[in-house]
This record gives C-alpha cells, sequence and structure tokens, in this order.
C-alpha cells in the first residue's frame, strides 16, 4: 500500500504529531546551547587577574565579585559579659587600687594587658582643647546640687569621703548610704533603678556624683558603654552622654577603672569639655599617676579636685583604719583630704567606727563639693 503524504498545517507546513522525534531532541538541545552562550557572553569576560588553582568559594561564584577586604590592625572590642541575675553579685570589677597596689598598675606587656589598643599620644603632643562655653558662676550645676555645708572654721582641716561603685550591689549600698554624712556616693551609671536609688541616698543627708566607666590599662572589663581610646570621638560622646542622663541631682563625675583612658589626652579632653559645659566638676581617680585629668581640667578652668587616698586596696577592717589615719595625716598637711572607698563590708565596718570620732579629733567633715569651692573652683 502507498503511504500517505503528511499534511501541511496552516503556519509550518508540517504537523507536529507527525514530526521526528530525533529532529526534535536535537533542536531542544540546540535551542539550550544557544542560550547558554548567550547567557554567558552577557554576564561578561572574566577578571583579567589570574586566579590561582584552589577551591571555588562562595563569593568567587558570585556575578559581581567584590575585593577582599583588609584585616583590621585592631582586634573589635570584646562583647561585654552579661549582668549576673542577683544585683549582690557584681558582674564587673570594681576596685580602683592605687598606684604601685592595684592590678591597674601593676600591668606587665605581654600578661594580661591588652597589647594591641592604640598607644597614647607622644611625649610632647598635646591635642588641643575643644572650644566651650563655661557655666555662668553660681548658676553652675555642681553648685546647684551641692550638698549644703556651714562655713569652714579657720584652721579646721576638712575630709571628704567618696565611695565609688554604688548601685550594683543593692544591699550593700544602701547599707553604706545609711551611715551618718555627709558622704559623697559615686553610683555606676549601668546600675538598676538610679533614680529611686539616689534619691533616698540624697535624703539620708549624702551627696552624689556619677562613676564613670573608663578603659583601664590592663585586660579588665569596666562595664557596658565604657570610654575606651580606640572609638571615635562622636561615639565616646555618646557613651558620655547617655551615662549623665542616667539620674541627676549630682554634683559631677569621676572615673571608674580608667588608667589608660585617663591617661590619653586626647580621649580625655573631649570628655571634660562635655562635662565643663554641662557645668560639672570632675573628680579625677587617679588611677594612674599618668592621667591628664587635672592639668585639662586646670586648662579649662573647671571646678576639679583628685583622690588623696584610696581606703581599701585591702578590704580588710585593720588595713582600712590604717588608711583613715593616714587620710587624716594627709588632712592636717594641706588643709583638706579626699578619700575614695568601696561599698565592701569591711569598709563599711571601719567608716562606721571612725566617723562619729572624726570630729572630735578636730577634722571636718564635708562633702566633695566643699573641697572644690573652697580649693579649686573654677581651676
Amino acid at each position: 500500500m502507498a503511504r500517505k503524504a503528511p499534511r501541511k498545517t496552516a503556519k509550518t507546513g508540517w504537523s507536529l504529531s507527525t514530526a521526528n522525534p530525533v529532529l526534535l531532541a536535537l533542536a531542544a538541545v540546540a535551542v539550550v546551547f544557544a542560550i547558554g552562550l548567550g547567557v554567558s557572553w552577557l554576564m561578561g569576560q572574566p577578571e583579567p587577574r589570574p586566579v590561582p588553582a584552589a577551591k571555588p568559594t562562595t563569593a568567587a561564584a558570585s556575578p559581581n565579585p567584590t575585593p577582599p577586604s583588609v584585616a583590621p590592625s585592631v582586634k573589635p572590642p570584646v562583647p561585654v559579659q552579661a549582668a549576673a541575675a542577683s544585683p549582690e553579685e557584681p558582674p564587673y570589677p570594681t576596685t580602683e587600687p592605687e598606684p604601685g597596689m592595684a592590678t591597674e598598675a601593676m600591668e606587665e606587656p605581654g600578661k594580661g594587658a591588652v597589647a594591641l589598643l592604640p598607644p597614647p599620644m607622644p611625649p610632647g603632643v598635646v591635642a588641643p582643647l575643644p572650644p566651650v562655653q563655661p557655666p555662668a558662676g553660681n548658676a553652675a550645676l555642681w553648685r546647684r546640687n551641692a550638698l549644703p555645708s556651714k562655713a569652714t572654721p579657720p584652721g579646721k582641716p576638712v575630709i571628704a569621703v567618696v565611695i565609688d561603685d554604688m548601685g550594683l550591689d543593692r544591699k550593700r549600698s544602701t547599707k553604706m548610704a545609711g551611715l551618718p554624712g555627709p558622704l559623697t556616693l559615686s553610683w555606676l551609671p549601668y546600675a538598676r533603678d538610679l533614680p529611686g536609688q539616689t534619691h533616698a541616698a540624697r535624703a539620708n543627708g549624702h551627696e552624689l556624683m556619677l562613676h564613670m566607666p573608663m578603659e583601664p590599662s590592663v585586660d579588665a572589663d569596666p562595664g557596658p558603654d565604657a570610654l575606651l581610646v580606640r572609638l571615635d570621638k562622636g561615639e565616646i560622646i555618646r557613651r558620655f552622654r547617655a551615662a549623665l542622663d542616667s539620674f541627676d541631682g549630682y554634683v559631677g563625675v569621676n572615673n571608674h577603672m580608667g588608667s589608660r583612658f585617663t591617661a590619653d589626652r586626647a580621649a580625655l579632653a573631649p570628655v571634660l569639655a562635655e562635662l565643663h559645659r554641662r557645668g560639672l566638676l570632675w573628680l579625677d581617680s587617679r588611677t594612674t599617676p599618668h592621667s591628664a585629668g587635672l592639668g585639662i581640667a586646670e586648662e579649662l578652668k573647671m571646678p576639679f579636685a583628685g583622690r588623696d587616698i584610696f581606703l581599701d586596696n585591702f578590704p580588710a577592717v585593720g588595713a582600712i583604719r590604717a588608711q583613715l589615719s593616714k587620710l587624716e595625716q594627709v588632712a592636717k598637711k594641706q588643709g583638706f583630704a579626699i578619700a575614695i572607698g568601696h561599698p565592701h563590708d569591711a569598709t563599711f565596718e571601719a567608716l562606721a567606727s571612725w566617723l562619729p570620732d572624726v570630729q572630735k579629733r578636730g577634722f571636718i567633715l564635708v562633702p566633695v563639693s566643699a573641697v572644690v569651692r573652697a580649693h579649686h573652683a573654677g581651676g
């Protein structure tokens, strides 16, 4: 029988149902190959630099590869550990020892020191101080927030006792604030319920300060949002302003740790300028003999003072009583003295027995603002 000729369609001339399957497959392969060539051409030519023979990575397979980034010369900051669940267990170091006696002053390169941080400015290189609009005399905030104190009788040496690290350990902070005053209580900005804690302390006759965390010269954590020398000026001021806004009613700021930060003039100068702009005083804790704080404060002609004695480098009652005797000797010699202690049980016990008798021995207990007003107001 004669084979029937395939019927022609109106458009192709052949019916798809009668087309050769082999030809259709070959045509499909050709179409896919042509599409692949077109896509490859659209993606452009490979980079001219030869690529070493290695296993391909995800970045190399990208149609728009980015050049490799240069590793930074400074390590990123170590994340701060979370606060302990109990407020009575401080998660951060809280002792600022006296130079020559404490860990900050005993730093040895390569033994726990933060070796990769940028060094302070070279000797002889002085960063210019930013312009500051000083507050007006008695309208300054530190004077308005100062605890009222009587005029000191002539010839009577005065003593101010500052207690740092307040607020984190609620039980011991409350206990310390219950001592007869006037004491000057300096509060960490990351403590809880600062407005409530500080209001109660002020109502009990104590002066208030802000205890600002700053970078130490050893590998120790000063706490959340501390001021670090590797931060740019904008971030330093942002952190400082946030801490300044944590509560109110205080007369000024002193440094928590900070042996590295306070020794860096370029980092510290804008901090003290901001403090002066707000009309507050600066108390240098002197955690390093190389602190630039007092020199900057004097140049700015702002109210300032410096710590004379650390009470509890060794938190034993006998050692603290010996430091209190040393404090009295300094006060007799220069007419005033400022001590810094911490809310330790031994410190509380030593102060509880010392405070009632100190005035009988001819000393006047005053808030730190009284020392500043008499000796260092306005530089």
